[in-house]
């Protein structure tokens, strides 16, 4: 009976793969983070990324808040209702069109949003502690470049995919 040969597969090195490495990293720093305010407020990362933009960028839709994070959109709406729920977040309606509904953080959610920011800071300071501050102006150039790279790599597929 005659041999067969080997399938060769593709290869993929994790370990030097950037979409894997980011996700890896983003994970690890996410859960790190999501520890303490899971804990003392029962918030998601999810819901806290969501009060974390409102808190920055008061009067989003949900859709501009799943845009700003990259999230699911299914994601962000199911945030989004537990927050209204829990009353820390509050929805209006925009006065130039009463159709749409904006978001933002009400009194409770600014109570939650003022501890968990200067501690989400303080883990990002130790994190960075050892960089220097060349260092880190570098990894935030790098991580913007990346960013404009993505998007424009993105825009690039969704040029090239057939029109239907």
């Amino acid at each position: 009976m005659p041999k067969s040969r080997p399938i060769r597969h593709a290869e993929l090195a994790l370990e030097r793969f950037l979409p894997y490495r980011l996700s890896v990293l983003s994970n690890r720093v996410s859960s790190a983070i999501a520890r303490e305010y899971q804990q003392r407020f029962a918030l998601s990362i999810t819901e806290w990324r969501v009060m974390a933009v409102l808190g920055r960028y008061s009067g989003l839709s949900a859709t501009q808040v799943a845009q700003r994070t990259a999230m699911d959109k299914v994601a962000v709406s199911r945030a989004v209702a537990r927050l209204l729920d829990s009353g820390r977040i509050a929805r209006d309606f925009d006065d130039d069109d009463r159709r749409r509904s904006v978001l933002r953080l009400s009194e409770a959610g600014y109570v939650i949003y003022d501890q968990i920011a200067p501690l989400a800071l303080g883990f990002e300071r130790q994190m960075l502690e050892g960089m220097a501050d060349e260092e880190r102006a570098l990894l935030f150039r790098l991580l913007d470049r990346l960013d404009e790279m993505e998007l424009r790599a993105e825009h690039a597929k969704d040029s090239d995919a057939p029109q239907g």
